[in-house]
């Protein structure tokens, strides 16, 4: 199977991972001109990491990032809530990893050199289109450095996995809009001392005014960690899309400007950040379709969603796990990729539509609801074990990791 993978994301990458451990020698088209170590955080829950580790990336990522102990849950005021543990800690076969997404990239990529070989990732292939009959599919290319055309490729397949803003789709859902559910955000890492348990990942507060999401990524030897955080704030137009778009302080650091803990100081870590990205909290409404002929849509190019709980990843791991197992076992190409769309996108759109509604810090809001803003004197007047395990654990199922999902091995991708 001569399969080609326009994008070379997490998600791209992965999947060229998976095809060869099949046997496949898949080639990797990517826009961007060159790998930059640019970005923020990103939480590798277990049932992603089940599939990384049957790749063997699990050593890797211990070096690069941090094993997560615990989710925790404060008030804006910086009252706790709840905490829980998580990964390994909770009883999962598989960690939990918070890392700096170039360091996962990272990982991925140097894997793919060592296994695929050095030109396995072409750089500054600027997919335009792809066109297909009965036996095989052309990508037509442009040079992202000039724009000029570049020599058209072609293949038995094409899995597209060029992310939020996919060609691909493009061509076959024209005129899409993204969907904006009114939430605006600010990344940064910030180099500080460790806070709670040193490997906390930490939402404080509700949407509105303001949530802010922390945890740390990566280890330094003299005891400091590079914190992740992440301003969520309800209001606004739709902005830029772009995860590399700058953004200011003076947008959304009021809102923080009081919330100073004896665990934490928000501002101090606002202030010092390293940088500031804005993004808006978007996602496409699920479509009903990903397979047409021999191409495929995969990762967020296939179903794009609010980045909560890590899902935007994970699920393309997953995807990229499912799409190689099922080529593995043969059989015409075109049936094989309706099948993946068969077995896969009815999960991932229930995911889409949760990370709208239900997202993992329900609770939060759930608190701020009933206190109106307020201090609370015991956690247990304001809701009850029962509750709280409802709302934690309504997530983790629908996410697919919970323990007894996360736990359980899946169809393996033959070695």
């Amino acid at each position: 199977m001569d399969a080609i993978i326009i994008g070379g994301g997490i998600a791209g990458l992965t999947t060229a991972l998976f095809l060869h451990r099949a046997g496949f020698k898949p080639r990797i088209f990517e826009a961007a001109t060159s790998y930059k170590p640019i970005g923020v955080g990103i939480n590798m829950m277990p049932h992603a990491m089940r599939d990384l580790d049957s790749l063997g990336l699990t050593a890797g990522l211990a070096v690069r990032g941090i094993e997560a102990r615990e989710f925790a849950f404060y008030n804006r005021h910086g009252q706790h809530i709840y905490s829980e543990p998580c990964g390994r800690h909770a009883g999962y076969d598989f960690p939990h990893f918070s890392v700096h997404r170039a360091d996962l990239h990272a990982v991925l990529h140097e894997a793919v050199v060592a296994r695929l070989g050095s030109d396995a990732v072409q750089m500054a292939h600027r997919c335009v289109r792809v066109d297909q009959d009965d036996r095989s599919v052309c990508v037509q290319f442009e040079d992202a450095h000039t724009g000029a055309p570049l020599a058209p490729v072609r293949g038995e397949i094409v899995i597209a996995c060029d992310g939020f803003h996919s060609a691909v789709r493009r061509q076959f859902y024209p005129g899409e809009k993204p969907g904006f559910g009114g939430i605006n955000m600010w990344r940064g890492v910030t180099r500080s001392k460790p806070f709670l348990t040193g490997a906390s990942v930490t939402r404080i507060g509700p949407i509105s005014p303001g949530k802010f999401l922390i945890y740390p990524i990566r280890n330094f030897d003299d005891g400091t960690q590079l914190i992740n955080w992440v301003a969520e704030i309800q209001g606004g137009e739709l902005t830029m899309n772009d995860w590399h778009t700058p953004g200011r302080r003076d947008e959304f650091a009021h809102v923080y400007r009081d919330w100073r803990f004896d665990w934490m100081d928000v501002p101090d870590l606002i202030e010092r950040s390293e940088f500031i990205l804005q993004y808006p909290m978007v996602d496409r409404d699920p479509v009903d379709r990903w397979a047409f002929g021999r191409v495929t849509l995969l990762g967020d190019a296939a179903h794009p969603m609010y980045p909560r709980g890590g899902n935007g990843a994970a699920q393309s791991i997953i995807d990229a796990r499912t799409i190689a197992r099922l080529l593995a076992a043969g059989g015409d190409p075109v049936r094989v990729l309706a099948a993946f769309e068969a077995e896969r996108l009815a999960p991932t759109a229930t995911i889409v539509r949760t990370n709208r509604v239900r997202p993992p810090d329900a609770l939060i809001n759930l608190v701020e609801a009933r206190t109106a803003g307020q201090r609370f004197d015991r956690i247990e007047d304001v809701v009850t074990a029962a509750e709280i395990r409802d709302l934690v654990a309504g997530y983790a199922t629908v996410a697919g990791y919970d323990i007894s999902q996360a736990n359980q091995q899946p169809s393996e991708v033959p070695a």
